[in-house]
């Protein structure tokens, strides 16, 4: 056997050597899983709060403490990085990503959004 013919041999039986990708850790996507729920439920809840001062602020005069507006911006901020943590760890694509990260600013949807999110992520990841 000639050099090249050797080499060529050993190429093709290091890349078949190779191990495969190794596994998806699934303890950090359940982890990650179970935060971006969280914060999604509390995103909702804080932003349905918010909808309800405006609407008693500005639909009848009732005044409102203004703090609560911040304070759901703080947990959208959060939970703006809980869901990116999540979306790099199960691969979603962008759209997917952006989508459920506009969900948390229209009232309602963050809880439907959620559901779905965490049922196609236990399917995938059989958890």
């Amino acid at each position: 056997m000639t050099t090249s013919e050797n080499s060529t041999e050993t190429s093709t039986d290091a890349t078949q050597a190779q191990p495969a990708k190794p596994p998806t850790d699934l303890s950090k996507i359940t982890g990650a899983l179970q935060r971006y729920r969280a914060l999604a439920w509390f995103t909702g809840l804080w932003l349905l709060l918010l909808t309800a001062e405006i609407i008693a602020k500005y639909g009848f005069g009732v005044h409102t403490p203004g703090w609560i507006a911040v304070v759901h911006g703080w947990v959208y901020f959060v939970y703006l990085l809980v869901t990116a943590d999540l979306a790099v760890k199960v691969r979603w694509p962008v759209l997917r990503t952006v989508g459920t990260l506009i969900a948390g600013t229209i009232p309602l949807l963050s809880f439907f959004v959620e559901h779905v999110n965490a049922k196609k992520v236990k399917q995938d990841f059989s958890i």
